[in-house]
């Protein structure tokens, strides 16, 4: 089960750390610590006051422009999920389900599909995410 812990907490810290700056970040927070309640009853509270510390480094490093810090971030929760889930491999499904709820499934998203047709001197040029071009 190792791997399949391992594999939900790096999506787990990857996905409570990008939503630390959405209108979503309370209702993460109170997923995350419920689930920390009902399998660390004692550690609750603290990484309640964890999660809102991270989310004050992100944003004050976000002000300033260091965007690197939000890997650190991601990888330093990763570790403490991963940890928690060994500890309590029952909340797994758990987390699954509070995962649910703000990534949607593969099966769920709809497929993306490009198409383009160039002739002549035409460039075509697409992406499914940022792209940046410099042309000279």
């Amino acid at each position: 089960m190792e791997p399949e812990i391992a594999a939900l907490a790096g999506t787990a810290g990857t996905t409570v750390v990008t939503l630390m700056a959405t209108d979503a970040w309370q209702r993460v927070r109170e997923g995350f610590v419920a689930l920390w309640r009902r399998g660390q009853t004692e550690r609750a509270e603290v990484v309640a006051a964890e999660l809102d510390a991270t989310r004050e480094d992100l944003l004050a490093a976000s002000a300033v422009g260091d965007h690197d810090i939000e890997g650190e971030l991601q990888a330093e929760w990763q570790g403490r999920i991963r940890r928690f889930l060994t500890a309590r491999p029952e909340a797994v499904e758990d987390l699954r389900r509070l995962l649910d709820e703000f990534v949607p499934s593969a099966e769920a998203a709809p497929a993306a599909t490009q198409h383009a047709t160039a002739s002549g001197h035409a460039r075509i040029y697409q992406a499914g995410r940022d792209q940046h071009i410099s042309e000279r």
